[in-house]
Order: structure tokens, then sequence, then C-alpha cells
């Protein structure tokens, strides 16, 4: 469990302007309250346990064919979570050149998450959390509102908007999730 020393710290949410449109389907997803860094990890603990009560072939289950399985939303959340806590690291220390995007599409592909393990999926979701919120949790004040720059789908966005980013990509796929594939 991801214990209470990980989220003291507040992070205000992003103001459009701070982050790319599309993102907006993400921002939604958690309220303006500080608290994003409990938001994640509080949602790391439901999501595990919302998908542990799950059916197993529920997890393989596409519920159209070219579609992803339940593993590989997981497994895709955590490679997004990592790329976004990249790219907030690279905004709050000033960098300078544009950071590509990624093909999410590929990633999942070439991420066999359908043989994995739901224990092996969840021990790296835990690691990469841990890492986000130790992440945003130990960067300088200041460097919140530093804009970085982005390529292709990807645009300029504040580091205090990724954390929020981050949080409601999670909430966003869990709701999917729910929509579609139960």
């Amino acid at each position: 469990m991801l214990c209470d020393r990980y989220y003291t710290r507040e992070i205000f949410k992003a103001k459009p302007g701070e982050y790319p449109g599309y993102a907006e389907m993400y921002m939604k997803w958690i309220p303006d309250d500080g608290l994003v860094l409990k938001h994640l990890a509080d949602n790391y603990q439901a999501v595990k346990s919302f998908i542990y009560s799950l059916p197993a072939e529920l997890l393989l289950h596409r519920y159209q064919p070219s579609k992803w399985s339940i593993k590989e939303i997981l497994v895709h959340i955590v490679d997004d979570e990592r790329i976004f806590s990249y790219r907030a690291l690279c905004f709050a220390r000033g960098e300078q050149h544009n950071l590509i995007g990624f093909d999410q599409d590929s990633y999942v592909k070439y991420s066999q998450a359908d043989s994995r393990s739901l224990d092996n999926i969840f021990e790296e979701y835990e690691a990469v959390r841990r890492a986000t919120i130790a992440l945003f949790n130990g960067l300088p004040e200041d460097s919140l509102d530093r804009m970085g720059h982005g390529t292709g789908t990807f645009n300029d966005a504040t580091v205090r908007a990724l954390a929020y980013h981050i949080a409601g990509h999670e909430k966003h796929h869990v709701h999917f999730i729910k929509e579609h594939y139960l």
C-alpha cells in the first residue's frame, strides 16, 4: 500500500493553456483540490482492487477485434505514466529541446501484456507509481509552472499539468473499461 508520506505536497490543477486541448479528457477526472499526489496513491489502490476483482478470462477480452485487452490497457497506463513523468522531469529541469511523442499502439503491440501475469503487471505499476509520486513530491515549487515543448501529437504543457494528465489518464481508462468491457 502506498503510504501517506508520499502525498503530503499540494499541487494545484493546471489551467487551460497549460496543456494541449486533447488533455482535457484527462483533466476533467481529477478535482482541483491540490491533492493530485494523494489521488495518484488512492487511484492505484482502487485500480488494483478493481482489476483483481475481475474474472481472469475478462483480462484478455477485447470488446472489438482491433481493440486492446484489459491487460494491454494496464500496461499502456504504466507506459504513459513513465513517459509523462519523464517529460515532467525534463520540463522541470528546463529542457529546451522538443520532446518527441510516442506511438501508443506500437508500444502496446510490443508489450506482450497478455502473456504477463497480473502480479507482474502490478509490480511494475506500483514501482512506476511510487517513482512518479516521489518525483513530483521532490520538484522545486517554481518548476511546477515551467512550460515544456513537444512535437507531433504532444504539445506544450506545464509540469503541474503533467501530474494531472497522469492521474486523469488512469481514471479515463478505468472508466472506459467499466463502460466497454463489463
